[in-house]
């Protein structure tokens, strides 16, 4: 059965790596519902955060083949329950219905969302959140003609109190050590 799974990769930064990455899921078929890649907390090394709907297997088979490449320090998969993760939205709506009516601005506060601008146009909102709360606000804002709407892809980290990476490079620190 298939459920969304989050897959962290750390890497160094190199040129070329998210291609080589993305063509693991290309040739197995799987979509990639969101892709973030930033800078991690240990310095040089970057985390790429990917969001995919597939078997516990298929994910276990990809997390292996991502890890054969070079460049990739570790790479892990979890579950949303595993993970704390958000969504940032950008909604721009045109300016008309907020001087109409207060309804706009009751869906804002309501959302939990905020105005970022308001121009002689338009106005811009954002709403950080889940998917399904982004996705409901841009629905709700959209009977007004929603201008430009823009999601980024899943920020997320573990729930776990340990952070995996620090641990694996400990460990291969001291097996490294260990040789000389």
């Amino acid at each position: 059965m298939k459920n969304e799974f989050i897959i962290t990769v750390y890497t160094e930064n190199h040129i070329g790596l998210l291609t080589r990455i993305t063509v693991i899921f290309t040739r197995r078929k799987i979509n990639i519902e969101s892709l973030t890649v930033s800078e991690s907390a240990i310095p040089g090394i970057f985390k790429f955060t990917i969001v995919i709907n597939e078997t516990k297997a298929q994910v276990t088979k990809v997390v292996g083949q991502i890890e054969k490449q070079i460049d990739v320090l570790k790479a892990f998969f979890h579950t949303n329950e595993e993970m704390i993760y958000q969504e940032i939205a950008l909604y721009k709506v045109p300016i008309e219905p907020i001087y109409e009516s207060d309804t706009i601005e009751s869906i804002v506060r309501n959302a939990g969302a905020r105005i970022l601008e308001i121009t002689k146009d338009y106005v811009v909102i954002e709403k950080t959140g889940h998917k399904k709360d982004t996705q409901a606000l841009f629905e709700q804002l959209n009977e007004f003609k929603v201008m430009q709407f823009i999601r980024s892809g899943r920020v997320a980290l573990t729930r776990d109190p340990i952070e995996r990476l620090s641990e694996f490079l400990k460990e291969r620190d001291a097996f490294l050590n260990s040789l000389d």
